[in-house]
C-alpha cells in the first residue's frame, strides 16, 4: 500500500502523536503534562490539521501509516483505543483528484491479496448521501444486494390502505418506502420476514406478493387492482416477487429498513458472494439538527469546504448546504472518510459559527492551522482508508480483533499487558493530579490534591 502510494508522488512524513485535542467526533485520549500542571496532550484521532498544515508549507503529496487514537466503544469493525489509517493528502485539486490518486491504489492491494475474488473495475461509482439513504437505508450501502428501496408515498396517498395513508395525511414528513424482494413472492416468505420485523421491535412489515398476474395481501386488497398493477411495474417485479413497505419519518426508520434490505437479500439469497464492490459517497450535508439539544452540529468533518463556499453559508439554510464530503466503502464497510478542505480563514469562521463556535474559539483551538491560513493556502484534500479494515476484508474475518496482533477486548482492555492500570500516588503527586473514582469503584489509591 505504502509503496504504490509513493510511486504516485507521495512523501512520507510522520506527524506528532502528542497533541491538542480536536473536535474529530470521538473521545479524546489525554496525557496529563508534569511541566504544566492542569493541562493535558491529547492523542491524535487522526492528523487532521498536522497535514493540512503541511500542504500550506510547500509540501504537495503526503503521507503516512497513521496511528489514530480514539476513546470509543468496540464493534465488529471497530477496534477500541486505537487503529491504523492510510493518511494522505494532496494540494491544487478537486474531488475528483483525490478519487483518481485513491482507486488504483485500494483495487491494486485488494487484486494483490483478493485470491481470486473480483474487484471493481475503473472509477468506482459515486452514490450521493441522500440517494444512498433512500437505495440502501444507510450511507455505507453493500451494493453486491441488488435490492434497492425507492419511495412510494404517492401511491399510498389517500388510498384504502388507512394506516399508511392516513400517517400520510397527518404528517408532511412521512414517506413509504418499498424494498423489492426477487423471487421472494410467496405467502410463507412474506410471513418470515413479518415475524422477523416483530422481533426487532416493530409493529409488523406490510407486504405485497405477486402471483398469478395479480397482487395478494392484506395491503393489495386496500389499495385497489390499479395502484398494485402500477406499482409492480414501477419496481420492475413479475409473479413470484414480492415487495416490503416501511412508513415513516425516514430518518427514524432508515436503520430499521437498511436491516430489513440486508434479511431479505441474505434470506432470498440475492447477495453475489467472492466480489469486493467499492463505491464513493458523496455530497453529505455540511450540517445536521442535534435532535437533544435542538442545535445545528457539524454532520461529518468540521474542516470541509462546503460546496458554494461562502455564499451558501450566509444565505443558505444550513441544513441545505452540501459539502465536498467523501466515504469510499467496500461491501457494506466503511474503509475512509475523507473531504476537500476549507482552506479560506473566513469560511473557516463562518462554518465554525454556525455550528456554534466563536471567533475567539476557533482563534483559540485551531490557531495554528486558522493563522496559516491567514497567509494564504492552496485548495486541498485528501482521505484516510482504515488498513486494519482492509486487512479484516482481505482476511474474510467477521470480527476486526481477529486481524491485530494484540487486540484489546470489547471493555478496552489489554489482559496481556494489564492496561489499563492503577498508578501511584507519587506519579498522581508530581502530575498534580486527584482521582474523583465512581462510587462503584474501589479508589484503593490516588487520593493526593491538585494544587
Amino acid at each position: 500500500m505504502a509503496r504504490g502510494i509513493t510511486d504516485k508522488g507521495f512523501l512520507e512524513i510522520q506527524t506528532p502523536i502528542l497533541t491538542a485535542s480536536s473536535p474529530e467526533g470521538a473521545r479524546d485520549y489525554l496525557v496529563p503534562s508534569r511541566n504544566h500542571p492542569g493541562h493535558f496532550y491529547a492523542l491524535p484521532q487522526a492528523p487532521q490539521q498536522f497535514k493540512q498544515l503541511l500542504m500550506v508549507s510547500g509540501f504537495d503529496k503526503y503521507f503516512q501509516i497513521a496511528p489514530c487514537f480514539r476513546d470509543e466503544d468496540a464493534r465488529a469493525d471497530r477496534s477500541p483505543g486505537e487503529f491504523y489509517q492510510l493518511d494522505l493528502e494532496m494540494a491544487y485539486v478537486t474531488q475528483d483528484d483525490v478519487f483518481a490518486a485513491l482507486e488504483p491504489v485500494l483495487a491494486g492491494v485488494f487484486e494483490e491479496f483478493a485470491d481470486g475474488r473480483a474487484v471493481t473495475q475503473g472509477a468506482f461509482p459515486r452514490i450521493p448521501y441522500k440517494e444512498s439513504m433512500l437505495k440502501y437505508g444507510n450511507d455505507k450501502p453493500d451494493l453486491r444486494n441488488p435490492i434497492e428501496m425507492c419511495d412510494v408515498t404517492e401511491t399510498f396517498r389517500g388510498s384504502g390502505f388507512k394506516v399508511f395513508a392516513g400517517m400520510i395525511e397527518k404528517n408532511d414528513k412521512v414517506r413509504v418506502h418499498a424494498i423489492p424482494a426477487k423471487t421472494g413472492g410467496s405467502r410463507a416468505f412474506c410471513d418470515r420476514m413479518n415475524s422477523w420485523a416483530q422481533g426487532e421491535g416493530q409493529p409488523g412489515l406490510g407486504y405485497i406478493f405477486f402471483r398469478d398476474g395479480e397482487g395478494a395481501g392484506p395491503i393489495a386488497k386496500n389499495i385497489g387492482e390499479d395502484r398494485t398493477m402500477t406499482l409492480k411495474a414501477d419496481l420492475g417485479l413479475e409473479d413470484g416477487d414480492a415487495v416490503f413497505f416501511v412508513a415513516g419519518v425516514p430518518s427514524e426508520f432508515a436503520s430499521f429498513a437498511s436491516a430489513a434490505r440486508t434479511k431479505a437479500g441474505e434470506d432470498l439469497d440475492l447477495i453475489a458472494k467472492d466480489r469486493f464492490d467499492f463505491c464513493w459517497i458523496v455530497d453529505y450535508p455540511m450540517f445536521e439538527l442535534n435532535e437533544e439539544t435542538g442545535r445545528v452540529d457539524f454532520s461529518h468533518n468540521p474542516f470541509s469546504m462546503p460546496q458554494g463556499g461562502l455564499e451558501a453559508l450566509e444565505t443558505k439554510d444550513p441544513l441545505d448546504v452540501l459539502a465536498f464530503q467523501y466515504d469510499i466503502v467496500c461491501n457494506g464497510v466503511e474503509l475512509s472518510s475523507g473531504a476537500i478542505r476549507n482552506h479560506k480563514p473566513e469560511i473557516m469562521v463562518k462554518a465554525f459559527e454556525i455550528a456554534g463556535y466563536s471567533k475567539e474559539t476557533v482563534e483559540e483551538e485551531f490557531g495554528g492551522m486558522y493563522r496559516a491560513f491567514q497567509f494564504g493556502a492552496p485548495p486541498h484534500g485528501g482521505s484516510a482508508p482504515g488498513i486494519d479494515r482492509i486487512v479484516m476484508m482481505l482476511a474474510d474475518e467477521p470480527n476486526i480483533r481477529e486481524v491485530i496482533a494484540f487486540p484489546m477486548n470489547q471493555q478496552a482492555q489489554d489482559l496481556l499487558m494489564g492496561a489499563p492500570s492503577m498508578v501511584p500516588d507519587s506519579r498522581l503527586k508530581e502530575l498534580h493530579l486527584r482521582l474523583a473514582l465512581p462510587k462503584k469503584a474501589t479508589a484503593g489509591q490516588g487520593n493526593e490534591s491538585q494544587e
